[in-house]
């Protein structure tokens, strides 16, 4: 494995507020977005297999259904990389997993990921790490850059909600395809991060604008 010295995360309010104030600079479109938003929720959480499988068990569910699962999950003790390889396929279905999730969290704690050396990698390092593992996909693994290593330069590009943003804010006729949106971003590094959580913000707000009553 190659370590790399220079990996830049964001782990404070402060901070993703310097990372703004640099963006801003790139982009100014993104002025009245920081002013309808203020600094976003940095969303930052523990990561390692029981973030990945929790993510994996969410996936095409409700809220509401994905925490159910979960929770039965976790009542009965398996939500470890020992305790799924040595549960059955029965005892996974009687716990709300289908065969689809179960060869998913089967294949996550068979691929026995060392969480604490991805601190170390790179961003595309990362990404091929975690999308080498069965029923992960770039969307998943930038979200664990993002959320759980904190990188400041990650800008998610097949996110619905952050192209939908992205539309409003650089008045797009249509949402950008993934390789549009790549383009057009590229002068926002190192500070796609801000740009993506912004994003996630500006799409809420908008949201919440449209529910308003007239």
């Amino acid at each position: 494995m190659t370590v790399i010295t220079d990996i830049t995360t964001i782990e404070t309010p402060a901070a993703l507020e310097k990372h703004i104030e640099q963006l801003i600079k790139i982009e100014p479109r993104f002025a009245p977005v920081y002013s309808q938003v203020g600094v976003p929720d940095l969303r930052r959480n523990n990561g390692g297999f029981e973030q990945l499988m929790r993510a994996m068990v969410g996936q095409q569910l409700s809220v509401a259904a994905a925490r159910s699962i979960w929770n039965k999950l976790d009542t009965a003790g398996l939500t470890t990389p020992a305790a799924i390889i040595a549960a059955d396929d029965d005892l996974l279905k009687a716990n709300g997993l289908s065969r689809q999730k179960s060869r998913y969290v089967r294949s996550l704690a068979e691929h026995n990921i060392d969480f604490t050396a991805l601190a170390e990698m790179s961003d595309e390092a990362v990404i091929a790490t975690l999308t080498a593992v069965t029923g992960i996909g770039r969307w998943t693994a930038e979200m664990y850059l993002l959320f759980s290593l904190g990188r400041a330069d990650v800008l998610a590009v097949d996110d619905l909600a952050i192209k939908e943003g992205a539309k409003q804010l650089l008045d797009l006729d249509e949402r950008p395809t993934p390789k549009q949106f790549r383009e057009l971003t590229q002068s926002w590094s190192p500070h796609r991060s801000a740009a993506s959580l912004l994003l996630w913000a500006y799409y809420g707000w908008l949201k919440n604008k449209e529910a308003l009553p007239v």
